[in-house]
């Protein structure tokens, strides 16, 4: 996967809104020819290992907003510095869940501001391949305040909304998911995460000690969801409508190889080799995306019926690929 980039000279654009606690893992095989591109107000808990390997780094300490008018923004910071936001917690909705203490203002602040629109020309950045959105509600309208240039060649996104109101008038899910799929992206992975169900009034009445609540909430109590990790790639057809280049195809390939979709990944392959014609690139793509597909089907059939299907039956396919019992 670095070959191709390496060979091809590019250079993906990486934008961490969000970069307390480092780059995401899965950049890091390609991070020796990435640009990242990093913003985050709250530094307490910044790792320093966020561009040791990058082919160039930029980290602002600023917040990211979608309204370009604005210089500055009040911040939120809680006493968990994973949860501030430049949204006020909303801590009636959390006080029924184990989590809510983290949602706790330990104090506010006015911080510098900047749109992506303007980051991105004050770094001579014309576009972003893929990006990390961790904002703690407001991922969606900072995707929908870029500009559509930028917007609709973004070939992946990782993005973390919300399933229940934990700041006030926040982005969830449910409208993130809607506006998405429906400019071009699709669903590929969706880890979901939450926090035990009960009230804080109850936690303290059960656990008196402040210190041992979230051990005892993390080990007793069932997690209910409330938040998730998501992330989407380009479809094949949103880049067909606006004739992308070989070069996005080629990082559109590398990033789903890099998330393990690698049937979605020999699709891109296929589809460039349609398109291009069966260039180094393509072949490339294509050899070593079959590296990984690369299991003899009668035994993954027997495998999988294994799991699903009556002995009788099992057998009775055994005998149509020809395999002894």
């Amino acid at each position: 996967m670095l070959d191709l980039i390496s060979a091809g000279k590019l250079h993906p654009v990486l934008v961490d809104i969000g970069a307390a606690g480092g780059a995401p893992d899965i950049w890091q095989p390609i991070a020796a020819q990435s640009i990242y591109v990093g913003f985050d107000p709250d530094l307490r808990d910044m790792a320093d290992s966020v561009g040791g390997g990058f082919h160039r780094r930029f980290i602002l300490n600023k917040a990211v907003t979608s309204d370009p008018s604005q210089s500055e923004v009040e911040f939120y910071l809680t006493d968990y510095p994973h949860c501030s936001s430049t949204l006020k917690p909303d801590l009636a909705s959390v006080y029924n869940y184990s989590f809510h203490d983290y949602f706790v203002t330990n104090r506010k602040a006015r911080v510098p501001s900047i749109s992506l629109d303007a980051a991105l020309a004050q770094l001579e950045l014309d576009h972003i391949d893929w990006m990390k959105l961790d904002t703690q509600g407001t991922d969606l309208r900072i995707f929908r305040s870029l500009n559509d240039s930028v917007r609709s060649r973004m070939l992946a996104l990782d993005i973390e909304p919300s399933l229940i109101d934990t700041y006030e008038g926040e982005d969830l899910f449910v409208d993130t998911h809607r506006y998405l799929v429906s400019h071009g992206f699709w669903l590929s992975h969706m880890k979901v995460l939450g926090a035990g169900r009960i009230r804080r009034s109850t936690l303290e009445e059960i656990v008196p000690n402040a210190p041992l609540q979230q051990i005892f909430a993390h080990r007793k109590l069932s997690r209910s969801p409330a938040w998730c990790e998501t992330r989407y790639f380009r479809t094949l057809e949103s880049l067909a409508q606006r004739s992308a280049c070989k070069h996005d195809y080629a990082l559109l390939w590398t990033f789903s190889m890099l998330a393990t979709q690698w049937g979605f990944a020999m699709d891109v392959a296929l589809e460039y080799r349609k398109l291009f014609g069966d260039d180094e690139l393509a072949a490339a793509m294509h050899q070593k995306t079959r590296e990984y597909l690369k299991v003899p089907f009668r035994y993954s059939m027997i495998a999988t019926a294994k799991r699903v299907l009556p002995n009788g039956v099992q057998n009775a396919l055994r005998r149509v690929v020809g395999l002894r019992k």
